[in-house]
């Protein structure tokens, strides 16, 4: 289920990219400080947002994909199933 995330996401990236391109270049073709300008100015900024926060959620499944192919949490430490007795009767 994690790989179709990853692929939506991945798809989503291309996307928003295709759209920005387009912006820019329409942008290159409007007369500067004309309202459809800075229109497209907003549009471009906005989709540098959504560029950044679709690639910070694609850095976090790569990060827990890799996370999980490890047994990280499956069990604690040795160092803190034995902490408990090392503690006992000291309070």
């Amino acid at each position: 289920m994690l790989k179709l995330s990853s692929d939506l996401t991945e798809t989503a990236i291309d996307r928003v990219l295709e759209l920005s391109a387009d912006a820019h270049v329409a942008r290159r073709c409007t007369p500067k400080d004309s309202p459809e300008f800075h229109n497209l100015t907003g549009k471009i900024r906005a989709y540098g947002k959504v560029l950044e926060l679709l690639t910070a959620l694609q850095k976090r499944e790569e990060f827990f994909e890799v996370v999980s192919d490890h047994e990280f949490f499956l069990s604690p430490p040795q160092q803190l199933v034995e902490a408990p007795a090392l503690f006992h009767g000291c309070f």
